[in-house]
């Protein structure tokens, strides 16, 4: 007997503002690996509307797709332009 399995894509799961906070804040504690932030606020960005996303950001589809893919190298001010598009803040906390 074949299992069939469907698409996973964790963009699905995040669909409150909590939500999103928590999945940002699981990944900024993954450790010293900025790819991994990046690739998570890809996902926050796919859960939402890439396009509008685009638009509200001045960047390019395709220039969003590439910095927030984990294997792009976004600036510090692409992170906090696609982070205030998406109604979320940056910020800074000691570390435990």
């Amino acid at each position: 007997m074949v299992e069939k399995f469907s698409r996973y894509a964790s963009a699905d799961y995040l669909k409150t503002e909590e939500d999103i906070a928590a999945y940002l804040e699981a990944a900024a504690e993954e450790g010293d690996d900025p790819a991994v932030l990046a690739r998570a606020l890809g996902v926050v960005a796919r859960s939402r509307n890439m396009s509008q996303l685009s638009r509200d950001t001045g960047i390019s589809r395709e220039g969003l797709n590439k910095a927030l893919s984990g294997e792009g190298n976004p600036t510090l001010a692409t992170v906090m332009k696609v982070a205030k598009a998406l109604g979320l803040r940056v910020g800074f906390r000691p570390a435990p």
